[in-house]
C-alpha cells in the first residue's frame, strides 16, 4: 500500500495549508500591528482638533501600551479554551471600532476608551500571544520556527506599510477620514478568524491529537515555578524596553545629535525594514540552533551596537547604519521566545503564557518609553537611558544561559 506522508497530492494540500495559515496569521498582525503603530501618525491632528494638548493625548496612547500588554494573557487563556477564531473575531471588530470611533472624541477620557482600552485591547486579542500560539499549533513541530518567524515578519511589514498608506489617505480625506479608512481596512483581517478558528489538530495526515489545555491556575502555578520560564520572561523585559525607547525617542535622538528630522524618518523606516529580514531569518535559525544561545547573541549583538554608536561620530551614515543593526534585532527575539514556551508547557496553554510573557515585554516597554521622556527632559541628552541600555543587554545576554530547553509539562492528549 503507498505510504500517505509520500503521496504527492497529500503533500501539496498540506502545504497549501500550511501557507494559508501563514497567510492569515501574518496578515492579521501586518493590519492590527500596521494599524495600531500609525496612531502616533495623527497625535498632532488630533491635538489641533481637541486643543487637549500632546500631554493628555499621550496618556491615551501611554495607557495603550499596557492595555495592550495586560490584555494578551487573558485573550490567550479564552483562546486556549475556546480556540483562536472568537477571539481574533472581537479583537479585529474591536481595533476597527476604536480606530474608527478616535476622531469623533474630543475628551482625554474619550481618547483613552478609543484608542487606550477598544483599539489596544483589541490589538492584544489579535495580537502575537494568540496569532503565534494558533499558528503553532497549526504547524508541524518542524516547521514552527520558520512559521513564527514568518508571522512576526507580518506585524514588521504592517508597521513599513501602513505609515505611508495613513500618510497618502490623510492627503486624500483628511485625518479623520483617513483613521477611519484604517479601520475599515482593518476588516480584512477577519476571514482570519475562520482559518485559524479551534485549538484543533495540526492539519497533517496522522497527525496526533491537539493537547488538552491544564486548568488556567495550574498551568500558570507551573509556569512561575520554572526558573527557565522566569528568566525568559526577564530577557523579554529588556526587549521591551529596548523596542519602546527606540520607537518612541529615535525621532528625538535623532534631533539631539543635531541632524536633519527626515533622518528620523528614515531611520524608523529601516528598522522596520530590516526587523522583517531578522524576523525571517531568526525563523531559519530556530530550526538549527539552540533558542537560548540564539536569544543570548541578540542582546549581547544590541550591546555592543549601542556602545559603537555612543563611541561612533553622529552621522547620518552611521545612524542609518545603527537602525539597520537594530532592526535586525528589533524583534528577533519573539520566534525563540515562543519556540521556549511551547517547549517548556507544549501547546495547550501556549497562547495564555506567552501572553504573560508577553504582558513582561509591555511593562518593559512602557518603562523604556516613559524613562527615556523623563531623562532627556532632566538632562537635555539620552546618554543615562543608552547606559541603563547597555547594562540590560548585557544582563539579558546572561541571564538566559541557564535556561535549560527542556520539557517542563508532558501534554496531555484526549483518548
Amino acid at each position: 500500500m503507498e505510504n500517505e506522508t509520500m503521496n504527492p497530492a497529500k503533500v501539496s494540500t498540506s502545504s497549501s495549508v500550511w501557507w494559508l495559515v501563514l497567510l492569515a496569521a501574518a496578515g492579521t498582525f501586518a493590519l492590527t500591528m500596521g494599524t495600531r503603530q500609525t496612531m502616533g501618525f495623527f497625535l498632532s491632528p488630533l491635538n489641533t482638533a481637541t486643543g487637549l494638548g500632546v500631554g493628555s493625548i499621550s496618556l491615551a496612547f501611554a495607557f495603550g501600551q499596557l492595555w495592550w500588554g495586560l490584555t494578551q494573557p487573558f485573550a490567550g487563556a479564552v483562546a486556549d479554551r475556546i480556540g483562536a477564531g472568537r477571539v481574533l473575531l472581537a479583537g479585529v471588530l474591536l481595533v476597527a471600532l476604536g480606530t474608527f470611533i478616535t476622531p469623533l472624541m474630543t475628551s482625554t477620557w474619550g481618547l483613552i476608551l478609543a484608542i487606550g482600552v477598544l483599539s489596544a485591547g483589541g490589538a492584544g486579542m489579535a495580537g502575537p500571544s494568540v496569532l503565534m500560539a494558533a499558528t503553532t499549533r497549526l504547524m508541524p513541530a518542524e516547521r514552527r520556527g520558520m512559521a513564527t518567524g514568518i508571522v512576526n515578519a507580518g506585524g514588521s511589514f504592517g508597521q513599513f506599510l501602513m505609515a505611508p498608506l495613513a500618510a497618502a489617505l490623510t492627503l486624500g480625506l483628511g485625518w479623520a477620514g483617513a483613521m477611519q479608512a484604517l479601520a475599515l481596512i482593518v476588516l480584512l483581517a477577519l476571514p482570519a478568524a475562520w482559518v485559524l478558528r479551534g485549538p484543533g489538530p495540526a492539519p497533517v495526515a496522522g497527525a496526533a491529537p491537539a493537547p488538552l489545555a491544564l486548568p488556567t491556575g495550574e498551568a500558570i502555578r507551573k509556569a512561575l515555578a520554572n526558573p527557565s520560564y522566569l528568566m525568559l520572561s526577564a530577557g523579554f523585559f529588556v526587549c521591551g524596553f529596548h523596542v519602546a525607547f527606540l520607537a518612541t525617542h529615535l525621532p528625538g535622538v535623532v534631533a539631539a545629535c543635531g541632524l536633519p528630522a527626515p533622518v528620523g524618518a528614515w531611520a524608523l523606516g529601516i528598522i522596520g525594514l530590516f526587523n522583517i529580514i531578522g524576523s525571517l531569518a531568526m525563523g531559519w535559525a530556530v530550526g538549527r540552533w539552540r533558542m537560548k544561545s540564539l536569544l543570548s547573541l541578540v542582546y549581547a549583538t544590541r550591546a555592543v551596537a549601542v556602545l559603537i554608536f555612543l563611541l561612533a561620530p553622529k552621522t547620518e551614515a552611521v545612524m542609518l547604519t545603527f537602525a539597520a543593526v537594530m532592526g535586525l534585532t528589533f524583534l528577533s527575539t519573539v520566534p525563540p521566545t515562543v519556540g521556549l514556551v511551547a517547549k517548556f508547557f507544549g501547546t495547550g496553554n501556549m497562547a495564555m503564557l506567552f501572553g504573560l510573557v508577553m504582558l513582561s515585554h509591555q511593562i518593559g516597554g512602557f518603562l523604556g518609553a516613559w524613562l527615556g521622556g523623563q531623562v532627556f527632559e532632566a538632562t537635555g541628552n539620552y546618554d543615562w537611558v543608552w547606559t541603563i541600555d547597555i547594562v540590560l543587554a548585557v544582563g539579558a545576554a546572561l541571564i538566559h544561559l541557564p535556561i535549560r530547553e527542556s520539557v517542563v509539562v508532558r501534554q496531555l492528549r484526549p483518548a
